[in-house]
């Protein structure tokens, strides 16, 4: 992936009844490969939510956008677009938001935000800023293999970030 190319995030997965909505920063080079969210086979994004929705752990995209949309779970990215190399967050530049303004609008139960990772939630906070009313959020461990954060610990905090939505 050259220095200059400007990557773009994916649509949202997300059912106008959805109450919870998980924001991730961007799509890594895998995920992009493989056109859908967290695809790095060893990122426990896809595990954790299999372990706390009581499913097995979904293998299709098919499976994995049924998994969260029959839990009333939106997932989607801070991030519309960015000039990135490689998949770290911390190399994203030139960083333009999604439009939060038309998803909160298309997904007005929406209750809850659980950031994936910190950069996730400053991110937010630095370019979209505001929450929907009545709205709460927590920043939760990053599921990509970079944060080594053993996965019991990550699966807890997960669990308990979820809370109320299981």
């Amino acid at each position: 992936m050259s220095t200059d190319e400007r990557i773009q995030c994916f649509d949202p997965v997300a059912r106008a009844d959805a109450r919870l909505l998980i924001l991730g920063t961007m799509p890594s080079v895998e995920s992009l490969r493989q056109s859908f969210y967290y695809a790095h086979p060893r990122n426990a994004f896809w595990p954790i939510m299999a372990a706390l929705l009581g499913a097995p752990a979904p293998q299709t995209v098919a499976e994995k956008r049924a998994l969260l949309t029959e839990h009333r779970i939106a997932l989607w990215d801070v991030a519309h677009s960015c000039v990135r190399h490689g998949s770290l967050d911390s190399a994203m530049r030139d960083v333009a938001p999604n439009d939060f303004a038309a998803l909160f609008a298309r997904c007005p139960n929406i209750q809850r935000i659980l950031f994936n990772g910190d950069t996730a939630r400053r991110l937010y906070a630095r370019l979209v800023g505001t929450m929907p009313a009545g709205c709460e959020w927590a920043r939760m461990p990053s599921t990509s293999p970079a944060y080594t954060l053993p996965y019991a610990r990550k699966l807890e905090a997960w669990r308990a970030g979820m809370e109320g939505f299981l």
